[in-house]
C-alpha cells in the first residue's frame, strides 16, 4: 500500500509573530510562524482586513524568529531559528512573491536538542548582529554588515559559551552604536548537579547575564552578571541611545522589575491584580508576552497578564535614570503567544488558543479615569494593586482571523443532506471552545440585497470612464426591458444615460476612453460621453443572437450564423470590417479577451457552435476572420470566457504594473462540466485540457477581479471561482444559493464585489477570504470538547466538555456568595452599607468568560458537561452538569438487546483525577436514556468501572490502543468467556487516535506527530484453540516482552504536528475514500492510496527530483524531517511535489525533463490526483 500526503487545511494556530516592512515599501506587514509553516499577512491600512500574501511550509520546525533591518536599510529581514541546525536569513521579493534565502549558515546537528542553538533569537536593535542560543550551553553572535553592492553580509559565528548554564530569555539592549550587547536570564546548574544532599538546588538563584559584542577585538565577552530575587520569565529591551533610557524590563512572577548598568538602582513594580478575583489567591501572576511601540518623542510597552488583561507601562526618567515604572490597565483581550503593535495603529493579537484578532488603537489611554499605578507608591512586601476589569476601551476590533486550533476531535459526516458531507470539529480551550461546521466552499459577504420588479434574466455592471476607479451603472435586462441603476450612496433608477429601455440587452460595455455600447437584438447602440448616439441596426429580419465586447471590439452573431466584427478607429468611432464570416453552424456563444495594455485590440475570438466545437479566430488585420484551430467538445457549450490568470506582477519601462500570465479559454459545457484550456498567445493553439464537473445546471461565466488579478465565476447548480492565489489555481465553489447570472462590481464600500441575479433579486456579494478551503460556523462551548457521538436517529451530537483547573457554575455561584459575605464582615461599622452595596455589585456583574477567561481553581479540580446539540442550528436541546471534579473522558452511543429501540448514552467519569503523578479517586460510567426524539437526556445510573486510550472491535477481535505500547490484538473467546492477546506492535507508540482500515489493518497517530498504519500478516493466528485453557499461548511463545506474534508497519510518515483524529470518508460525492486526519494546531490533512503503480513511480521521482532541486526554505532536510521518530515508509509527500507549481519556470522545465513531461503536465497529474480524492 502506497499513500499520497495532502493538507486540505493548513494549521491556524501561531507560534510567533513579528512586525516590519518585509517588502521594503511603507507598507508594515507582519510575518507568523505556524509550527512548520511561514506566513506573510498584510493588514490593508484602509479597512483593517488582513490578507496573505505568500504562505510557504518549511518542512522543519520554527523555534524562533525575528525581524531586523541593517543600519539605514528601510527593509526588514527575516531570521529563522529551526530545527534543522542551521541559522536561516529571508528576505521577501515583493515582485516574485516569494522568500528568498539569502544566508544559511550551518553551527550544530539536526533536530530539537538541549545544547543545538535555535531556541532564542536576539537582534541587536541597530541592526549589527544577532544572536543565536541553545537552551543550555551554546550561544552564537553572528555579525551583520553590507557589501559594497549593499547586500547582506554575515560572519562567521564568535561563539558565548558557557557550560552548565540553562538559558530562559534573550534580547538585544539598546545601546545606540556603542558595542553590540545583549541580556540573558540564565541559571547556573554546576554546583546543584554536584551537591547530593540538594540544599544548592534550593538556593540556586536566576541570573541576568549581559554579553557585549567587542567589534574592534571581534568576540564577546561576559560583561556583567547579577542574581536575581524573582525567578523571571522573559525580558523586554528598553529603546536607548537618544530615543531613551536603555535597559532592560524584566517580567517575573508578581513583579516587573527595571535594570540597568552602573548607578542605576533596581526599579520594581508589582503586578496589579483583579479586584475580588475567583483565582486561588495564593497563586502568582506572570507576564506572558508584550509587544513595544516606539515613535521619536515617546515609546510604551503593552504587557498581557496570563489572564489576558493588558497593560500599558511606560517609564519615568530623570536625565538618564529611570525613576518610576508606571502601569495603568488598558483593556483585557484574549491571552496571546504574540503581539505586534504596528505603526499604523493596530495591535495584532495571535491568539494561544482560537481565534486572531487585529484590533486598532483608537486611545492611548492617557486621560481616562482608570487609576495608573507606579513602582513609587508605597506598599507593603507582598502587596500588590487592584484593578476592575471591563469591556474594550481603547481597543476597536477590526479584523478577526480564523484559526481551529486546537482541533480536539473531528467527525466527517452528512448531517444536513447536502450531498458533500461536512466536518463536525471540536476545538479551542476552555470558555472560547466551539463546535465548528466547516463546508469546502468560500465565505460570501453579503453586501445588500434588493427585489427588482420582474425576473432579471442578466446584469452588467459599468464604468463612466476608463480612468475611473468604481462603477457608474448597474443595467438589469428582463425579457422586453432594460433598467439602469446608478451607483452613489444609494442605488437608484436613472433615465437620461442614453440605454434604450424598452428593449432587452445581450450585453454593454465601455467602449474606448468614456463612451459606451449596447447591444441589444436588433443593433448596436453606441452612446458617446456628450451623450450623442450612434446607431447600427441589424439587416432585414434578421437579429442578434450573441455577441461579444471588449474596450475596443464589438463582434456580434446574427441569425444563421453570421458573424459582423467592429473595430473602434482612433476618432472613437465603430467601424464594420469589410467582410462577413459565415460559420458552419449556429453560433451558441463567443468571447473576447480584455484588450492587453499597450496593444489596440485582442487577437483572438472564441466562438462556440451548435455542433460541439469552440473556434478561435483571428482578428488581426492580416487575417482577420481566418480560423486559427477548433477544439471538439463532449457536449454542447454554454459560454466561453477569455482570461488571463496566473501572472506574476512585473513592471514595465513606464512603471507601469500589469500581470504577465497565461492565456486561459474556459469553457463552460451544458452538462454541468467546465473546461480550462491554455490559448497560446502567438499561434492560438489550444492544449492542455483540464475538466472538473460543477454541477446539474449547464455552466455560465463571467469575468471578474480578485486581488488585482482577473478571475472566473462560473454557475451551474452552484456557484463556483476559478482564480490563482499564491502561484496556484483554485476552484472553489461558494457557500452560497444558486445565481443565475453575474458581472464583476467595484464601489467604494465594495472594492472588489460581485453583483450577481437569482430569480427576482439583486445581491452584491463580495468574497474576503480567497485561498480559504472551508467555510465555517462557529457554535459556542462551556468547557473544552474532549469527543462527540452522533446519535443515529436524530442527528443529534452529544458532546462531552471537560477542563481541568476550572470551577461548576455551581461551585463558581457558591463562590461568588462566599466572598460577597466575607466583604461585607470586613467592613467596619460605619461602611456596612457601602460594602452591602459593592458585594451586590459583585454578585451581578457577569464578564464573560470568552473574553476574560474562566477563574483558575488549581490542581486536581475538573468541570464538566455533557451536551446535546442540533448540529444545523447549533443550538443546546439538553445540558447535564456533572460535579464538581468528575472528570468526562469518553462518550458511546449504543442500544443493549434487552431494551428495544431504545437508544442509551453511557460517559465514562473520572473522580479526582489528579494528573501528576496519576492517581483516581475511581471511574464510573453514567447511563442516560435519549429520549423525546433524541433531544433529551435522561440519568438511569452510574456504575463503577490501566489507561487505555482506545478501544476498536471487528467480527470477535478487539484492537486495544495504550496510552504508551501501540496497539494489543485480543481474541474474544466466548465459550470460555475469556480475553487473549493473540498479537501486539514491535514500537512503543503514544497512540493519541486510532482508526481501523480493514480486518487486519489500523490506522494510528501518536503524540509525536506520526501517523502509521500497522497489518497483521497474512499468517497470522488468531484461533488459539490448541490448548484447552487458553493459557498456554499467552505465555509460552512469547517474543520481544510481548504476544507471540507482531504486527508489519506497512507505513510511517511524521506529519510534524499532533494528529489528534482519524476518520476513513470520502470527501466528495463520487469521490474516493481517503483517510482524513486533523492536528492540534488547526490542521486538516488527508492520504490517499495510490491506484496504480505508474501514479507511484511518477510522484516518486517528482518527490525525488523536488528535494535536490528546491530543497526547504529553512535549511532542514525533508526526508529526515518526514522521518523524525520512524524512517519514512510507503508515503509521498504531495506538501512538497505541489511546491513545484512555486519554482522559477526553468526548474520546472528541468524537472519535467527529467520525468519526460511538460511542466503543464506535471502540475496537471498533481491536480487530477488532489480532485480525485477532496479539493
Amino acid at each position: 500500500m502506497f499513500l499520497y500526503n495532502l493538507t486540505l487545511q493548513r494549521a491556524t494556530g501561531i507560534s510567533f509573530a513579528i512586525h516590519g516592512n518585509f517588502s521594503g515599501t511603507k507598507q508594515q506587514e507582519i510575518v507568523v510562524s505556524r509550527g512548520k509553516i511561514l506566513e506573510l499577512l498584510r493588514p490593508d491600512p484602509n479597512t483593517g482586513k488582513v490578507h496573505t500574501l505568500l504562505t510557504v511550509e518549511v518542512f522543519g520546525v520554527i523555534r524562533s524568529l525575528m525581524a531586523f533591518r541593517l543600519t539605514g536599510g528601510t527593509k526588514d529581514y527575516i531570521v529563522v531559528g529551526s530545527d534543522s541546525g542551521r541559522i536561516v536569513i529571508l528576505e521577501y521579493q515583493p515582485s516574485k512573491n516569494m522568500f528568498e534565502k539569502i544566508h544559511q549558515e550551518t553551527f550544530g546537528k539536526s533536530g530539537c536538542r538541549r545544547i543545538v542553538p535555535g531556541q532564542f533569537l536576539a537582534v541587536d536593535p541597530k541592526g549589527r548582529a544577532v544572536m543565536i542560543s541553545a537552551i543550555e550551553k551554546q550561544k552564537l553572535v553572528y555579525i551583520l554588515n553590507r557589501d559594497a553592492a549593499a547586500r547582506l553580509t554575515i560572519s562567521s559565528p564568535l561563539e558565548a559559551h558557557k557550560a552548565n548554564t540553562l538559558v530562559y530569555h534573550v534580547v538585544g539592549v539598546d545601546v545606540g552604536f556603542e558595542n553590540p550587547m545583549f541580556a540573558c536570564l540564565e541559571m547556573d546548574y554546576e554546583e546543584a548537579d554536584n551537591d547530593p544532599t540538594g540544599e544548592a538546588a534550593a538556593n540556586t538563584q536566576q541570573t541576568l547575564t549581559f554579553y557585549e559584542l567587542d567589534l574592534g577585538l571581534n568576540h564577546v565577552v561576559r560583561k556583567y552578571s547579577e542574581p536575581l530575587e524573582e525567578h523571571g520569565n522573559f525580558l523586554i529591551t528598553v529603546p536607548g541611545g537618544s530615543d531613551g533610557p536603555s535597559g532592560v524590563l524584566i517580567c517575573s512572577e508578581n513583579y516587573i522589575t527595571y535594570k540597568n548598568f552602573g548607578d542605576q538602582p533596581d526599579i520594581r513594580c508589582p503586578i496589579p491584580r483583579r479586584r475580588n478575583d475567583l483565582d486561588d489567591p495564593e497563586r502568582g501572576m506572570i507576564f506572558v508576552c508584550s509587544a513595544t511601540h516606539k515613535t521619536k518623542s515617546m515609546f510604551f510597552f503593552l504587557a498581557q497578564t496570563e489572564q489576558g488583561d493588558i497593560f500599558k507601562i511606560t517609564l519615568e526618567t530623570d536625565e538618564d535614570m529611570v525613576t518610576e515604572i508606571r502601569l495603568k490597565y488598558f483593556d483585557t483581550v484574549p491571552v496571546a503567544a504574540a503581539m505586534c503593535v504596528l505603526k499604523t495603529g493596530f495591535l495584532f493579537v495571535a491568539s494561544e488558543f482560537g481565534n486572531h484578532y487585529l484590533y486598532q488603537i483608537a486611545h492611548l489611554g492617557d486621560d481616562d479615569e482608570e487609576p495608573e499605578f507606579s513602582s513609587a507608591m508605597p506598599l507593603e512586601e507582598g502587596d500588590t494593586f487592584f484593578f476592575q476589569p471591563r469591556p474594550l476601551k481603547n481597543l476597536v476590533l477590526v479584523d478577526e482571523l480564523d484559526s481551529l486550533s486546537p482541533i480536539l476531535f473531528c467527525q466527517i459526516a452528512d448531517l444536513a443532506n447536502e450531498d458533500t458531507p461536512q466536518l463536525y470539529v471540536a476545538c479551542g480551550r476552555g470558555p472560547r471552545s466551539s463546535l465548528r461546521v466547516l463546508r469546502h466552499g468560500l465565505e460570501v459577504s453579503e453586501m445588500a440585497v434588493s427585489e427588482l420588479p420582474g425576473n432579471p434574466n442578466a446584469v452588467w455592471t459599468v464604468r463612466r470612464h476608463i480612468e475611473d476607479e468604481f462603477d457608474a451603472y448597474i443595467i438589469v435586462s428582463f425579457v422586453n426591458a432594460t433598467l439602469v441603476l446608478s451607483i452613489g450612496e444609494t442605488v437608484e433608477e436613472v433615465t437620461d444615460s442614453g440605454f434604450l429601455g424598452t428593449t432587452p440587452t445581450l450585453s454593454c460595455s465601455l467602449l474606448g476612453d468614456d463612451a459606451l455600447v449596447q447591444v441589444y437584438p436588433d443593433g448596436i447602440r453606441h452612446i458617446r460621453a456628450d451623450k450623442r448616439v450612434n446607431e447600427w441596426k441589424t439587416p432585414g429580419k434578421k437579429t442578434i443572437v450573441k455577441c461579444a465586447v471588449n474596450q475596443r471590439q464589438v463582434v456580434i452573431a446574427l441569425t444563421g450564423g453570421e458573424l459582423v466584427y467592429f473595430e473602434m478607429d482612433p476618432s472613437g468611432q465603430l467601424n464594420e470590417y469589410t467582410e462577413r464570416k459565415e460559420m458552419s453552424a449556429d453560433v451558441v456563444c463567443m468571447s473576447l479577451a480584455n484588450v492587453p495594455p499597450g496593444e489596440q485590440r485582442s487577437r483572438f475570438l472564441a466562438v462556440g457552435l451548435v455542433d460541439n466545437t469552440v473556434r478561435i479566430i483571428s482578428l488581426d488585420p492580416s487575417d482577420c476572420l481566418q480560423p486559427l484551430s477548433m477544439q471538439a467538445l463532449p457536449a454542447q457549450p454554454e459560454s466561453l470566457c477569455i482570461v488571463e490568470m496566473g501572472g506574476t506582477e512585473k513592471q514595465d519601462e513606464l512603471g507601469e504594473r500589469g500581470s504577465i500570465g497565461f492565456l486561459y479559454l474556459n469553457i463552460g459545457l451544458q452538462n454541468g462540466v467546465l473546461l480550462r484550456t491554455v490559448l497560446d498567445p502567438v499561434t492560438g493553439d489550444l492544449s492542455d485540457t483540464r475538466t472538473r464537473y460543477l454541477g446539474s445546471r449547464p455552466v455560465k461565466l463571467f469575468r471578474v477581479r480578485m486581488q488585482g488579478q482577473e478571475a472566473v465565476l462560473a454557475m451551474s447548480s452552484r456557484s463556483w471561482l476559478s482564480y490563482s492565489y499564491q502561484s496556484r489555481f483554485h476552484l472553489t465553489p461558494l457557500s452560497y444559493e444558486t445565481l443565475e447570472f453575474a458581472s464583476g462590481f467595484a464601489s467604494e464600500q465594495c472594492p472588489e464585489g460581485i453583483v450577481a441575479i437569482s430569480t427576482n433579486t439583486l445581491r452584491i456579494l463580495a468574497l474576503e477570504k480567497l485561498g480559504a478551503v472551508f467555510n465555517q460556523v462557529a457554535f459556542p462551548l462551556q468547557y473544552t470538547p474532549r469527543k462527540f457521538v452522533i446519535h443515529p436517529e436524530s442527528n443529534n451530537l452529544i458532546i462531552i466538555e471537560t477542563d481541568h483547573n476550572a470551577y461548576t457554575e455551581a461551585t463558581k455561584a457558591q463562590r461568588k456568595q462566599q466572598m460577597a459575605e466575607e466583604m461585607v464582615e470586613a467592613a467596619g461599622e460605619d461602611e456596612r452599607e457601602l460594602a452591602a452595596e459593592m458585594a451586590a455589585a459583585f454578585l451581578n456583574e457577569n464578564l464573560p468568560e470568552s473574553i476574560f477567561g474562566a477563574p483558575k481553581a488549581g490542581n486536581g479540580q475538573w468541570a464538566s458537561v455533557i451536551r446535546v446539540m442540533n448540529p444545523i442550528q447549533g443550538n443546546t436541546l439538553d445540558l447535564v452538569q456533572l460535579e464538581q471534579n468528575e472528570a468526562a473522558f469518553s462518550v458511546a452511543v449504543c442500544r443493549f438487546s434487552n431494551t428495544g429501540d431504545d437508544w442509551y448514552v453511557l460517559v465514562g467519569v473520572a473522580k479526582d483525577l489528579i494528573l501528576n503523578p496519576r492517581s483516581v479517586a475511581g471511574g464510573f460510567v453514567y447511563t442516560y436514556k435519549l429520549v423525546n426524539n433524541g433531544e433529551k437526556l435522561e440519568f438511569l445510573h452510574k456504575h463503577i468501572a490501566n489507561y487505555i486510550s482506545g478501544i476498536q472491535t471487528i467480527g470477535h477481535r478487539v484492537i486495544v490502543s495504550d496510552v504508551q505500547e501501540s496497539f494489543i490484538w485480543v481474541r474474544y473467546k466466548r465459550n470460555e468467556n475469556q480475553l487473549i492477546i493473540f498479537a501486539d506492535d514491535t514500537y512503543p507508540r503514544w497512540v493519541t487516535t486510532a482508526s481501523l482500515l480493514d480486518y487486519d489493518t489500523v490506522a494510528g497517530a501518536d503524540k509525536f506527530g506520526n501517523i502509521c498504519v500497522v497489518r497483521l500478516p497474512s499468517n497470522t493466528n488468531d484461533e488459539v484453540d490448541e490448548d484447552p485453557t487458553g493459557n498456554k499461548a499467552l505465555w509460552d511463545r512469547g517474543l520481544l516482552n510481548g504476544a507471540s506474534q507482531k504486527a508489519e508497519v506497512i507505513m510511517n510518515y511524521h506529519v510534524g504536528e499532533t494528529v489528534l483524529s482519524l476518520q476513513k470518508t470520502t470527501l466528495i460525492p463520487g469521490g474516493s475514500e481517503s483517510l482524513v486526519y486533523t492536528t492540534l494546531s488547526g490542521g486538516i490533512g488527508i492520504l490517499v492510496p495510490f491506484t496504480s503503480h505508474e501514479d507511484h513511480d511518477f510522484f516518486q521521482h517528482v518527490e525525488m527530483h523536488l528535494r535536490s532541486e528546491h530543497p526547504p526554505l529553512c535549511g532542514r532536510d525533508h526526508l529526515s524531517f518526514r522521518s523524525y521518530y520512524f524512517p519514512v515508509k510507503n508515503v509521498i509527500d504531495g506538501d512538497l511535489c505541489e511546491q513545484f507549481n512555486s519554482m522559477e519556470p526553468n526548474k520546472q522545465k528541468n524537472v519535467s525533463e527529467e520525468l519526460d513531461r511538460t511542466p503543464p503536465e506535471v502540475s496537471k497529474k498533481l491536480e487530477d490526483i488532489r480532485t480525485r480524492y477532496a479539493f
